[in-house]
């Protein structure tokens, strides 16, 4: 039962590639540790603790003891919640009271704890977003499974923060739904021959529908494109019947132009029958000089090219080279 549950699980982020993203994007947006507000906060812990076992051993009273602590961790949680610090590519989204304050980073900034809060993270680096459509018709109804990939970037943190929920969901399901709408205004052969128009007018469709959130499309790619089995056997027939056809005429064209050729030829001999005989004469040798072969002849040839002297003058020399050789 696990197994399945796992393999189920596997095919879902294989249906929806860019689910699996969005939920590790949005985790990384609520945990953002920030290592040196925590390492002050752990110093200063360790001090108020030192000094209260100081103060312990030289008799102070708890009061005098808590007066000195209470500020000590005071202090340490106030820093913990208003030191912040932003990677290089980073920007963090503030709210002061519910409204926006500000963008903030990268570097070292400061908030005021429970005025101010932090509600996202802003990353300025080029994004990769895989997305497909499966099953989707074609204009000529043939359904195509299609793989894409997206290359975008956030311009404006504020739209991207305030205008959209979840910018990451957003652009995939927008790069899905128009990649289904490019598909079905386009025929199967256009998508196979005509990617780099698809890809073209997927940016420019897309672009359109980000850009309101502070969000450019670099590129799009599609990666492939998957018909059915069957159409596929359909479309290799049919090429490879057309190789055939293609093979015929060019049969044909060499055939005419052999045909053409012993037209020509034939000019030289038509005035010039002791040519005609001497070429005869030549072809009978040529085919009788191997061993075992055998010349058929037509009759009207023999009669009037006295071929049949000239085969037996050509056999008794044949046979007399036989004898010399044993």
């Amino acid at each position: 039962m696990g197994k399945q549950i796992q393999e189920n699980n596997g095919s879902d982020q294989t249906m929806n590639p860019f689910k699996a993203q969005t939920q590790t994007a949005k985790k990384g947006q609520e945990t953002h540790l920030n290592a040196l507000a925590l390492t002050i906060f752990m110093l200063l812990t360790v001090i108020a603790i030192i000094c209260a076992a100081v103060m312990d051993t030289r008799g102070y009273s708890d009061g005098a003891i808590a007066a000195v602590v209470i500020p000590i961790g005071t202090v340490a949680t106030l820093l913990l919640a208003a030191m912040q610090v932003a990677r290089q590519w980073e920007k963090a989204v503030v709210l002061r009271l519910g409204k926006f304050s500000g963008l903030k980073g990268p570097g070292l900034f400061w908030i005021i704890p429970i005025i101010d809060s932090i509600t996202r993270w802003i990353d300025h680096r080029v994004m990769v977003t895989p997305f497909s459509a499966e099953k989707t018709l074609t204009r000529d109804t043939v359904p195509v499974n299609v793989d894409a990939v997206l290359f975008w970037v956030v311009w404006d943190a504020e739209k991207a923060a305030l205008e959209v929920e979840n910018y990451q969901a957003a652009i995939a399901w927008a790069s899905q739904t128009a990649l289904r709408e490019i598909i079905g205004q386009m025929t199967l052969a256009d998508i196979l021959v005509g990617r780099a128009k698809m890809d073209a007018d997927l940016q420019k469709i897309i672009d359109e529908r980000t850009t309101p959130w502070g969000i450019t499309v670099q590129s799009v790619e599609i990666r492939d494109v998957i018909i059915p089995a069957d159409l596929e056997d359909a479309m290799s027939r049919q090429a490879q019947a057309e190789r055939e056809r293609q093979a015929r005429v060019i049969l044909g064209e060499s055939e005419k132009q052999i045909a053409s050729s012993f037209a020509e030829a034939s000019q030289a001999y038509i005035n010039n029958p002791t040519a005609l005989h001497l070429r005869a004469m030549n072809m009978l040798f040529e085919g009788l000089k191997e061993r075992g072969a055998m010349v058929i002849v037509p009759s009207s040839a023999v009669d009037t090219m006295n071929l049949g002297g000239i085969s037996g003058i050509t056999s008794l020399a044949q046979n007399e080279m036989r004898k010399t050789e044993e």
